[in-house]
């Protein structure tokens, strides 16, 4: 589907090196939008960059890694060196390590912490004036946060990273009463079975195999469908702030 509002915005969307953030990443190249493309895998970046350009839009690659303050910073130096200030910004990126918490894995523990959630915030900070200045001219101004399903439905073993998504869906709700007021809109969505790469990151074969399973019993969502959520929201009249999507594969419950 195509969103004409988001001709001439300047988005910046983590996590663009494959799933809901490269689909994201797409579609709002494909419908006008400055893209910068911002994580840690520089090849792959520079490979979708280069895909979007020769589709006729326009892509800034930018390497860096959220969990790192100064890597953030150099990012930020560099998007609005080229593109100037932004008016979009999606939190996509994200890690899911499922184990049990007696498993006492505090690496993974940290490492859904610092992206996640300190990730994300990195990135608010960043933006932040970015999107209030734009609110201010009377353009459109967005933050749309990626959380999951997870944030509200337990599931065995995912105590830490379900505990990471309802730290993100209630920072969505709390930024609200101090971005609304200025105009910038916070959407929070919150996806159910959806397939890309954080399956093949479980390293515990059971859980590995029960995720499969459920997968293959109840389906999964593809990540067009979660970025034609967001090209969606994006696009809506900018006093209209879809404020929480859930999306889930029909046959999920």
């Amino acid at each position: 589907m195509s969103y004409e509002n988001l001709q001439g915005r300047t988005a910046v969307v983590t996590g663009a090196a494959s799933g809901i953030g490269e689909s994201t990443a797409r579609l709002l190249a494909a419908g006008g939008a400055r893209v910068v493309l911002l994580a840690r895998r520089a090849e792959r970046l520079a490979e979708l960059a280069a895909k979007i350009e020769a589709d006729g839009g326009r892509a800034l690659a930018v390497a860096a890694d959220i969990t790192d303050q100064a890597s953030v910073d150099a990012a930020v130096e560099r998007v609005h060196a080229v593109f100037g200030t932004v008016d979009l910004v999606v939190n996509s990126a994200g890690v899911m390590l499922p184990n049990p918490v007696t498993d006492g894995r505090t690496d993974e523990w940290q490492r859904m912490l610092d992206t996640n959630v300190a990730g994300a915030l990195r990135i608010v900070r960043a933006f932040a004036a970015d999107l209030i200045d734009a609110a201010a001219e009377g353009r459109s101004a967005d933050l749309v946060n990626i959380s999951s399903i997870g944030a509200h439905i337990a599931f065995p073993h995912y105590a830490v990273y379900g505990a990471t998504k309802a730290a993100l869906t209630y920072l969505s709700e709390s930024l609200r009463t101090e971005f609304g007021p200025r105009d910038v809109r916070v959407t929070n969505i919150e996806p159910g079975f959806t397939d890309t790469e954080l399956r093949g990151h479980v390293d515990n074969a059971e859980l590995s195999g029960l995720l499969e399973g459920m997968f293959a019993e109840v389906g999964a969502l593809v990540p067009e469908d979660v970025a034609d959520l967001i090209g969606y929201a994006a696009s809506r009249p900018r006093h209209v702030n879809l404020r929480q999507l859930i999306v889930l594969p029909t046959r999920q419950v």
